[in-house]
This record gives C-alpha cells, sequence and structure tokens, in this order.
C-alpha cells in the first residue's frame, strides 16, 4: 500500500528512477481498484452500452481510470528510467502488440545498477 501512495504522490514527478517493487505494487492496487470500480458501476447500474451490448464498466471506472492516469505515466516513465531507458521510449506501446509485449520486458526487467544517466539506484 506505501507503494501505491508513494505512487500518487509523485503524479507529477517523472524524473528519477522506479524500482520493480514500486511499479508492481502500485499496478496490483491499482487492478483491485479498476475491479472494485466494475463491480460498483454493475452494482448501481451505470454501465455503458454499445449496441445492445453491456460493456461490464461506466463512470466509476472511467474516473477511477482518469484519476490515476498522470500517476500510472509518471511511474511507467519512471519505471523506464530504471532499466536506463528515456519516457519517451513508452510510446513503442502504440506499435500494435510488440508494443505492449517490449514495455512488458522492461517492466520486469532488473533495474540498473548504482548510478545511471536518470538518477541514483533506488534500491540503496
Amino acid at each position: 500500500m506505501k507503494y501505491y501512495l508513494h505512487a500518487l504522490k509523485n503524479y507529477s514527478n517523472f524524473k528519477g528512477r522506479a524500482r520493480r517493487k514500486e511499479y508492481w505494487m502500485f499496478t496490483l492496487m491499482y487492478v483491485i481498484i479498476l475491479i472494485f470500480a466494475t463491480i460498483i458501476d454493475n452494482v448501481i447500474g451505470t454501465t455503458f452500452e454499445i449496441a445492445g451490448t453491456n460493456l461490464g464498466y461506466g463512470w466509476v471506472y472511467l474516473i477511477v481510470g482518469l484519476l490515476h492516469l498522470l500517476p500510472s505515466l509518471s511511474l511507467v516513465v519512471r519505471r523506464l528510467h530504471d532499466v536506463g531507458k528515456s519516457g519517451w521510449f513508452y510510446f513503442i506501446i502504440l506499435i500494435p502488440v510488440i508494443g505492449f509485449i517490449w514495455i512488458f520486458i522492461l517492466s520486469i526487467k532488473e533495474g540498473e545498477m548504482g548510478n545511471n544517466f536518470y538518477g541514483s539506484d533506488p534500491k540503496v
């Protein structure tokens, strides 16, 4: 929980580095919150429908996603910094399938030991 709150506090910090644990703990909490938002949407009946098909999520899910947009983006950029990549490297996700797989691989890769161009090692 502390990593989740730390990421929310640093929502506008695109400098420095974020360790794997910080990234994945934030992601875990975020997914749990999104699941609860989906449940709330279904219980209160605010789910979206397209062509008569219920999507399963609605306004609560959308608001939660928008509130987490900037903190998650800054965390991904700091995670990329930890593995020695520029934050602009995140745009590789725009390449269908391959981009997502490459970002996933970088997110599970161990960060560079010691200092790098983007800051000091967050593990020390």
